[in-house]
């Protein structure tokens, strides 16, 4: 077969990806911020590929690329779920919703490999009640081939990683963290799929951010990931003898840190990888980012998308490659699977306990980026509640701006809307550090580049100037004055800095910790309560110059 007709193969599984999707699916090419969607009706699948005359046209070509023995395969992928079981307020995303457009895709009977790189956890109220039991079923009802380690993976204790273990029916591929006896963790160091033709390898790299970001388990070990990646490559391509190669990488796209390396940093070190399919940065992709022969894709975050690739593939070696996102609707199956775990959740978690008289903006993470409203009253919160309730004054609270989650949109706060803004079980600390560590803290602090996690949210006694260029703080006051390096400072924090994630090290100075055993989102929730009526405000603690905004 000729080239040209080759390509209308390729036409014809991208508009496949597209077109089948369930009725009235959802196609968006968003800009950064906005979403610019066309509806189209498609009552049955069936019904659609009779309608469509350029498809049976091509449909009728297929047998002839079998005799130059050209096979194809579809890619279906997704990243950073975050436990977004439900579809967003605007309709995008659910796992119901996705089950659909995936089962309609299958039903074309095409080569399907159904891929995801990772952070299924941590992230909305109803996820986290069950600790994402129903994230797991759901995509084991999916049929996940695939699946990588997040670093929201290890949040929790290593007991509730092994259960979602032995709940997952999908494989979990690490390359590059081993367990205390040596092996892979979740059992697979890569995975091979064989198809009618050709062999597809699959490997899987966590950041090693996760053991600055997250609570991994001591016993693990977590190796380089160049280094794991290009051992786990090598085997792929010279001993077992792949013809494609595909990663799951949750690394990012976005450096967060100077020793961070992102996945195009990996594609550019190691050769022989074909694909990339990238999480953590929670990035939204038009078109793969190629760096050399690979391919980077993702698919932004929270099941709004799933990622869709159409491959050639012609005598094992891929001729063309084409993709783009999508986004689709219900499937009935999943969605009353999903039922009664909503029943129980929405009991305690649609209480309505208080109001907000405008949104407090969160828009692109912008509290890792300058002062928030959002920032601003939740650190205010906690000050006030210890106050009024244990008596204490406090110098100032902080916490990570990685630590909140989503915006408070106006109008009745639930305990709901708390819980998905914060939903990490961070406990506060009330704790004491003499006034020079004090300055290395924040000395530490201006050197956080913008977008990271650990870029921090502070009380109204905390002011000042961030230099982001010169990585340097200036005009720095807390009570109205500047800091005496002799005097010791109170303050509250939660248990995650305190412990040194996102780099907070300095933190181990910290003396006379009191733990409150009370979650930041219960001080939160009881400060709204008190409040009733909460109004987001920003006042100028933390002036940002030469930095960005997202």
């Amino acid at each position: 077969m000729e080239v040209s007709g080759m390509k209308r193969i390729g036409a014809f599984l991208l508009l496949s990806v597209f077109l089948f999707a369930g009725a009235n699916a959802v196609f968006a090419t968003p800009a950064r911020d906005t979403v610019r969607e066309v509806r189209v009706e498609v009552p049955v699948i069936k019904e659609v590929i009779k309608e469509v005359p350029v498809i049976q046209e091509v449909i009728k070509e297929v047998p002839v690329v079998k005799e130059v023995d050209t096979q194809a395969l579809i890619i279906l992928h997704t990243n950073d779920h975050h436990g977004e079981i439900l579809p967003t307020a605007d309709g995008q995303g659910g796992l119901a919703e996705r089950a659909a457009y995936i089962k309609g895709i299958r039903d074309l009977g095409v080569n399907v490999l159904l891929l995801d790189a990772g952070d299924i956890n941590t992230g909305t109220a109803l996820s986290n009640m069950f600790d994402a039991e129903p994230d797991i079923k759901a995509y084991n009802m999916m049929g996940y081939d695939a699946v990588a380690f997040g670093n929201h993976e290890f949040d929790g204790s290593a007991a509730k990683g092994l259960t979602q273990l032995a709940e997952a029916q999908f494989p979990m591929v690490s390359s590059n963290i081993k367990t205390a006896d040596g092996n892979f963790l979740g059992g697979h160091q890569y995975l091979i799929k064989k198809y009618d033709g050709f062999t597809v390898g699959i490997f899987g790299i966590t950041t090693l951010r996760t053991l600055e970001i997250a609570s991994p388990d001591k016993s693990l070990t977590f190796i380089n990931e160049i280094t794991a990646a290009r051992d786990v490559v090598n085997i792929l391509r010279n001993q077992e003898k792949v013809d494609i190669v595909i990663g799951l990488t949750h690394m990012g796209t976005v450096q967060e840190s100077p020793d961070h390396i992102t996945s195009q940093m990996l594609a550019a070190a190691v050769p022989g990888i074909d694909i990339l399919i990238d999480g953590h940065s929670h990035t939204y992709m038009d078109k793969p980012v190629f760096v050399g022969n690979t391919g980077i894709v993702s698919a932004n975050e929270w099941g709004k998308y799933v990622g869709q690739g159409a491959l050639l593939i012609r005598d094992k070696k891929i001729v063309d490659f084409s993709w783009a996102p999508v986004a689709i609707r219900a499937d009935t199956d999943v969605a009353a699977m999903l039922a009664p775990y909503i029943e129980k959740a929405n009991a305690s978690l649609k209480e309505v306990i208080g109001n907000a008289t405008d949104t407090f903006t969160f828009g692109n993470r912008l509290t890792r980026y300058q002062e928030t409203s959002l920032g601003n009253a939740i650190c205010d919160a906690n000050v006030a509640y210890f106050q009024m309730v244990y008596n204490q004054k406090l110098d100032f609270a902080f916490h990570n701006g990685g630590n909140i989650r989503a915006e408070l949109p106006k109008g009745p706060i639930t305990r709901e809307n708390v819980l998905t803004i914060l939903p990490f079980e961070n406990y506060l600390y009330i704790v004491s550090l003499k006034g020079s560590d004090l300055q290395e803290l924040f000395n530490f602090i201006a050197t956080i580049p913008q977008g990271a996690g650990g870029f921090p949210q502070f009380s109204s006694e905390v002011r000042y100037t961030l230099d982001v260029p010169n990585k340097k703080i200036t005009n720095l006051t807390i009570g109205g004055a500047p800091i005496d390096p002799n005097r010791t400072y109170r303050f509250c924090t939660n248990d995650y800095i305190l412990g040194g994630g996102d780099g907070y090290t300095v933190m181990s100075k910290a003396t006379d910790q009191f733990n409150t055993s009370l979650l930041l989102s219960y001080v939160v929730m009881e400060a709204v309560q008190y409040l009733q009526n909460v109004t987001p405000y920003t006042d100028g603690r933390m002036v940002v110059i030469g930095g960005v905004t997202p």
